[in-house]
Order: structure tokens, then C-alpha cells, then sequence
């Protein structure tokens, strides 16, 4: 997924460089409000069509909260302070965070917001996140635990990332990781929202 990922900004690149048109070029923020609306659609879909959410939340119990929470507390606090290091305003740093993973909404919804440099910058931080969650989340279910393992994966952990979750940890695991992940998906546009605003 990641090197998909970095295969198709590659590909937009030399696309709007070489290859596109002007006339096309003028309209990709047309495409862009599109593709956002589609995106949206497609994860209320997607949350919809689970019949089962209730009953999952139940049967997982605190852990279905405790998780969500914990990653967007923590996701927020880490965003500040890299806000902090490299001379972010708040908002945005906090906007930024605010994606928990899911750089395609978030890159878009910023570039809308603020402005490509920033939205670059939300898409990127977003996609080493997945990148590191890739990488991280056998170790941290390993040496650490279970249910840390879906902090990394973010709004990730109902869809790309679950397979991963699913063979480091245990079934009970996978449940809270969806759930973490539609949570998550659901919160990312007000989030970004709202941050951008304050």
C-alpha cells in the first residue's frame, strides 16, 4: 500500500510537470471537491453497512473507548509539540494531527483549508504514519501490547492496517481495532475542521 502510495504522488508529479494539459490543470481543485465528497461517501458506506457495530462495542466494552480516546489524545499532544519544534501555529499542527492516519482526507481537506504547502505536509505526515505503522506494529504487539499495537494505525486500523492487527494480536483485538478505526475515519473531518477554525 505505501509504495502505492508514494508510486502515485510520484506519477502526479511528472503528470502535472510533463504530461497534463493546462486546461486539465485548472480543474484539478474541481477534482479534488469530488474525490473528497466520493471519499466521504464511500466511508459512510462502509460504516453503515456494518450491521454489527453496536454489539461489537459492546462485547470489546471499555476497551472500545479507552483506545480511541488514548490515540487521539495522544495524536493531538504529538502534533503540538512537533508544531512546537518546527515553528507550526497551533491550529495547524493540531489540524494536521487531526488526520490520525488518513492522509488522503486530510491532504485534501488542508490544501482547501490553507493551502497546497500545508496540505502537502498533512498528506506526508499522514503517510509515514501509515508507513511507520507498517513497520512498528509486529514489535509493539510483541514487546509491549495488544491494544497498543493499533495506536500507530490510527484511523488506519479498520482497513489497511487491520490485516497486520489482526495476525500480531488476537480476535478481541481486531474488534477494538475496527472499531478504533471507524471512530476515527468519522472524526478526521470535523477534527481537521474544527482545528483549522480555532
Amino acid at each position: 500500500m505505501s509504495f502505492a502510495i508514494i508510486a502515485a504522488i510520484l506519477a502526479g508529479v511528472v503528470s502535472g510537470m510533463f504530461i497534463m494539459p493546462e486546461s486539465f490543470l485548472q480543474n484539478t481543485d474541481l477534482l479534488a471537491t469530488v474525490s473528497l465528497n466520493a471519499l466521504l461517501l464511500l466511508i459512510g458506506i462502509e460504516v453503515g453497512s456494518n450491521r454489527n457495530v453496536m454489539s461489537d462495542i459492546k462485547k470489546s466494552g471499555l476497551a472500545s473507548l479507552v483506545v480511541p480516546v488514548s490515540i487521539i489524545t495522544g495524536s493531538l499532544i504529538g502534533g503540538l509539540v512537533a508544531g512546537l519544534i518546527f515553528g507550526l501555529p497551533h491550529n495547524i499542527s493540531l489540524s494536521i494531527a487531526s488526520g490520525f492516519g488518513w492522509y488522503s482526507l486530510s491532504g485534501i481537506m488542508l490544501t482547501k483549508l490553507a493551502n497546497a504547502q500545508v496540505g502537502t505536509i498533512a498528506f506526508m505526515t499522514n503517510v509515514f504514519r501509515e508507513i511507520f505503522a507498517v513497520i512498528s506494529i509486529p514489535y509493539i504487539a510483541k514487546y509491549l501490547n495488544h491494544y497498543s499495537a493499533i495506536a500507530p494505525a490510527g484511523a488506519t486500523s479498520m482497513d489497511t492496517t487491520l490485516p497486520l492487527i489482526s495476525k500480531a494480536t488476537s480476535p478481541s483485538v481486531v474488534v477494538v481495532s475496527f472499531i478504533n478505526g471507524v471512530l476515527l475515519s468519522s472524526l478526521v473531518p470535523f477534527f481537521v475542521t474544527f482545528f483549522f477554525s480555532i
